[in-house]
């Protein structure tokens, strides 16, 4: 995804150019897909800079997992730079990568995340902090809240990676097609290319005596909450006809089902990470998200594992239903349907029924579009959104979404938590044969704040994740303004209903991911604060919903290394 730059930023690209070190990025623009340039064994060298300020962290305004760190302190090592911001599905699809190379350069390498914020809300230090836990990042991550390591580096995209090498000067690969040295790559991908990479650069390294081979730890910040009941929940299910809840508890990689009141917890899941069918005992997910439920059968956009899985809850017993465990490369544009279980999805990140038929509609946050799966023939295909990351109205072909990740219904339309352009959108005329992508609110990729009014030209929210439909009214986590606002889809009227800075007690919400609306009550999954609240519709009375009996998993049996 590409930043709009500032002057200042401008400025500092063009004096990187003409020091010679033009930063080559990709990224999902509104005319643009990612590319992916073949780089598979470049020639690799060594430049400094220049003219341009030296490499360094210097304006980091906050560090997690280390201590501030000076560059000149990992002198000896191949240093790899991940600009990186947490609400972009591109840097999520890379972290399995950097984890990789982290594993198999275990005695070279040191990995430095620079989180360059896009929203307002990740520009705090605390609450990357607590994404840093959620995402089980193990490296040292600067908070870059006033974008100076990035202007530095001539980074334009998120994500980005830039190598540095034991003598601390930037990696060039090769040149572009217009003879500028490429130091910096974006986009996501190309394990191959860095792996390559590192390994050249400590090879030559060590014969040359240069290279610090003893490994680094770092205090990492996912363990201050191994003792969490709830950790980190995404997504909620409440179900009064049947008096079930379900509540994602993504931290802990599973479901735990509860009544109403939260008590007699039923875990679905071991808490180990993994792509695992089996009984509710032994079955892992990776990190899922959103839920809906068909009868005794409960639907998981299983995120990380880029699947969806299916809990029968009479057998109790989970089966993946789509997704082979690979993030799909296929390119988007093209409409696609296949075999649900041998097809590759690309991080689903909720599900939905919309009365009247079987169809799960998933929120592909991955590839920007809503797919749908048909249940009865076992097949997923391609329902609505060009592929491009943006908010476009139209057709279903034509429509673009950006990264999509909360789905709600009033029986007859499909409403779309759009999170990238901090917009709610609408799919009309299910039943009929020409289907329209509209907007309740969101003007673009880089409109965004905490305003309340009526329309698109007048709302503004911030990073919105769920949505619930009730009694006429369009609940919407707006998450990263850490508040509820309600809405009338007919107006486009939207007004805050829970939460913000003055909101105190059980009222006082962090990050919410998800929303439920059921029997009068609404149910939030209020992420960064690991719990539950409960809302009476009628009177707003706000409580905690207490789960007594429910305990952190055990310690899951490590899973064996990533292969090399």
């Amino acid at each position: 995804m590409q930043r709009r730059r500032s002057e200042r930023n401008a400025s500092l690209g063009w004096v990187a150019l003409a020091a010679g070190a033009l930063a080559l990025s990709a990224w999902y623009s509104s005319n643009d897909r990612p590319s992916r340039p073949d780089v598979a064994h470049p020639t690799i060298r060594t430049v400094s800079l220049a003219q341009a300020p030296a490499p360094s962290f210097d304006g980091a305004v906050g560090w997690i997992n280390s201590g501030p760190i000076d560059l000149a302190s990992l002198k000896g090592k191949v240093v790899l730079l991940d600009f990186w911001t947490y609400c972009c599905i591109n840097c999520h699809h890379i972290l399995p990568d950097l984890e990789k190379l982290e594993q198999k350069y275990k005695n070279e390498l040191v990995v430095i995340g620079i989180h360059s914020g896009k929203f307002d809300a990740e520009r705090n230090t605390e609450n990357i902090r607590r994404k840093v836990a959620e995402y089980r990042i193990k490296h040292p991550v600067a908070n870059d809240a006033d974008m100076v390591i990035w202007e530095r580096f001539g980074v334009n995209s998120w994500p980005t990676r830039v190598l540095i090498d034991p003598d601390g000067k930037v990696v060039a690969f090769g040149r572009d097609e217009d003879g500028n040295l490429i130091t910096a790559i974006g986009g996501e991908g190309r394990y191959e290319l860095f792996d390559f990479a590192i390994g050249k650069i400590a090879d030559t390294f060590r014969k040359a005596g240069k290279l610090n081979e003893k490994p680094m730890a770092f205090p990492t910040e996912e363990s201050q909450y191994a003792d969490k009941p709830l950790l980190f929940p995404g997504k909620i299910v409440a179900d009064a006809k049947s008096n079930r809840l379900f509540i994602s508890d993504t931290g802990h990689n599973r479901i735990v089902q509860t009544d109403l009141d939260g008590k007699n917890p039923v875990l679905i899941g071991d808490g180990g990470a993994g792509l695992v069918d089996g009984d509710f005992a032994t079955a892992r997910f990776n990190r899922q998200q959103g839920m809906c439920l068909e009868g005794d059968v409960l639907y998981v956009a299983d995120t990380e594992n880029h699947a969806i899985r299916a809990v029968d809850l009479k057998a109790r017993t989970v089966t993946t239903v789509v997704g082979d465990g690979k993030q799909s490369d296929r390119d988007p544009r093209e409409p696609f349907v296949g075999p649900g279980k041998t097809s590759s999805i690309s991080s689903p990140w909720d599900v939905i029924q919309v009365p009247g038929a079987r169809t799960i509609y998933i929120a592909m946050a991955g590839t920007h579009q809503i797919y749908a799966f048909e249940p009865e023939s076992g097949d997923v295909r391609w329902f609505a959104g060009s592929g491009f990351e943006n908010i476009q109205d139209g057709t279903l072909a034509d429509s673009r979404f950006a990264q999509p990740s909360g789905l709600a219904t009033d029986g007859r339309n499909l409403f779309i938590a759009d999170s990238e352009v901090s917009g709610v959108r609408v799919i009309s005329g299910l039943r009929t044969e020409k289907p329209r992508v509209g907007r309740v609110v969101g003007k673009g990729l880089f409109d965004f704040g905490d305003r309340d009014g009526a329309g698109a030209d007048v709302v503004r929210l911030q990073h919105c994740l769920g949505l619930a439909f009730a009694d006429g009214k369009l609940y919407i986590a707006d998450t990263y303004n850490s508040k509820i606002k309600a809405c009338d889809p007919k107006t486009a009227e939207v007004r805050t209903f829970l939460g913000g800075e003055d909101a105190e007690g059980a009222a006082k919400l962090f990050e919410p991911g998800g929303l439920s609306a059921s029997g009068g009550k609404l149910y939030i999954a209020d992420t960064n604060h690991h719990q539950v609240k409960v809302v009476d519709l009628a009177t707003k009375a706000v409580r905690v919903l207490e789960i007594p009996d429910l305990k952190p998993p055990a310690a899951p049996e490590p899973a064996p290394a990533p292969a090399p």
